[in-house]
């Protein structure tokens, strides 16, 4: 038997965390989704209260990830993410508004599975989410060891 995906999503933006789920519900991807506006309280629910990320090494996530966030970056996230024993299979898709390709290659060296660009204007946003809810429906999510 196979546990639901539970979806991560680090977005400080609480206009476009609200977008970016509705489109995933408008999408039928009817998974739980754990928002968190900054990246210490993310890393702290990831890592759990031992800080080694053990309690989360049987869920089936899936990382929703913002690179701009208030309080440490995106980049630093998926560094904490990829390289715990725990997490490192978790698939990462950043969702931003950098579209630097030096950063969107290193964003792929670390090893996230999808990097989106954020359209500025309101319609293409809602189209990439649209789309990102598609992706969702479908994706493989390994199983923990």
């Amino acid at each position: 038997m196979t546990m639901p995906v539970t979806i991560i999503m680090i977005e400080d933006d609480e206009g476009h965390a609200r977008l970016i789920e509705k489109n995933i519900r408008r999408a039928g991807v009817t998974n739980e989704v754990v928002p968190f506006t900054d990246g210490t309280s993310a890393v702290a629910y990831l890592l759990g209260e031992d800080g080694t990320g053990k309690v989360n090494a049987t869920k089936p996530l899936l990382i929703l990830l913002d690179l701009n966030l208030p309080d440490m970056t995106g980049v630093d996230i998926l560094k904490v993410v990829k390289e715990n024993e725990h997490l490192r299979r978790t698939p990462v898709v950043v969702l931003t508004t950098t579209d630097d390709q030096r950063e969107i290659q290193r964003c792929y060296d670390l090893g996230c599975n999808v990097y989106i660009t954020k359209p500025v204007n309101y319609e293409g946003f809602s189209n990439a989410i649209r789309q990102l809810g598609l992706f969702f429906a479908v994706i493989q999510v390994p199983e923990a060891a």
